[in-house]
């Protein structure tokens, strides 16, 4: 099965910056696109950052100009650098891969456990 695997988040105070990392492995065949997804408490889980495996970059409009995605496509792994945070940042960000597990005839989404970014104000 595929597995993603995420490292950073906390508690950050307004303005500070934040470095989430996740890394993808098991049995991989392909992954098309990486990203991060926020979720607020009682609210849905909405797309924070993506890019795909020849760089193309979405951004949710709230983060443009404060947030970076990187990726490293030989590595299976995906970052996110978050800067100038507000307290709106607050939520459990997860990782997500769109791509091929081997066993598997399609596509398909592959999630992280996730991990809390908390910003006080």
């Amino acid at each position: 099965q595929v597995q993603l695997v995420e490292s950073g988040g906390g508690l950050v105070q307004a303005g500070e910056s934040l470095r989430l990392s996740c890394a993808a492995s098991g049995s991989i065949f392909s992954i098309n696109r990486m990203g991060w997804y926020r979720q607020a408490p009682g609210k849905q889980r909405d797309l924070v950052a993506s890019i795909t495996d020849v760089g193309r970059i979405d951004y949710a409009d709230s983060v443009k100009g404060r947030f970076t995605i990187s990726r490293d496509n030989a590595k299976n792994t995906v970052s996110l650098q978050m800067n100038s945070l507000k307290p709106e940042d607050t939520g459990v960000y997860y990782c997500n891969a769109y791509g091929r597990d081997w066993r598997l005839p399609t596509n398909g989404n592959f999630w992280g456990q996730g991990t809390q970014v908390t910003v006080s104000s």
